[in-house]
């Protein structure tokens, strides 16, 4: 089976870190605790996350100084971040967020449904993702194992690689239809270079055929 995505909850309260995993619940990820941003930071140093659920107001290290340290890692610069905060907090608050690297905004108390559809899309971007890489490393194995310049079996193995990428278009597909569906427009950039990569994908293949 394979390993579930896993969501990074920050918030210095326990009762909105109950709240978040009761909310989350119902989806097929692995919540993951942090109770400041220097845990946050810890957490992130082992763990491979699928995005980040980053309070705002925390003593000590708030969400905005968070963020810039997750940004400044190369191993953890590309993780989504949605930030958490209050209705009546600071008008700019969202302008720092997103200028903190934050791919959403969202203020408590939170829709619970508006929650679940943001996290669930970046969560099948991230598997999506993760599918192709494990794809790529596959292919690059059988190339190299399977198709010595002598063998000249290239039909079988553009037969595989058609076969293989027909089903990517298809998750890809699948990914743009939620997308859609959650009405959430951060997500747009990501899924349009998603798929520009993908279209460049099939157009070398299609080159080769």
């Amino acid at each position: 089976m394979p390993d579930r995505a896993k969501i990074l909850l920050v918030d210095d309260r326990e009762e909105n870190l109950i709240a978040l995993e009761a909310i989350l619940s119902s989806l097929d990820l692995v919540p993951v605790r942090a109770r400041s941003g220097e845990e946050a930071l810890k957490a992130l140093l082992n763990t491979e996350f699928a995005l980040i659920l980053l309070d705002v107001r925390m003593p000590g290290m708030d969400g905005f100084e968070t963020a810039a340290h997750i940004k400044r890692r190369e191993r953890t610069r590309n993780i989504p971040i949605i930030f958490l905060t209050v209705v009546d907090s600071a008008p700019d608050y969202a302008f720092r967020g997103y200028a903190a690297g934050a791919v959403d905004y969202l203020t408590k108390p939170f829709d619970p449904w508006v929650l679940r559809a943001k996290v669930s899309v970046f969560a099948e971007i991230y598997n999506m993702n993760k599918r192709l890489k494990e794809q790529a490393a596959l292919l690059r194995e059988r190339l190299g194992n399977e198709l010595p310049p002598e063998a000249g079996d290239q039909g079988a193995v553009l037969s595989e690689l058609s076969r293989r990428l027909a089903g990517v278009e298809e998750e890809l597909a699948r990914v743009r239809q939620l997308a859609q569906e959650s009405k959430n427009p951060t997500l747009t950039a990501p899924l349009t270079d998603l798929t520009n990569r993908v279209t460049q994908l099939r157009a070398g293949f299609d080159a080769l055929t």
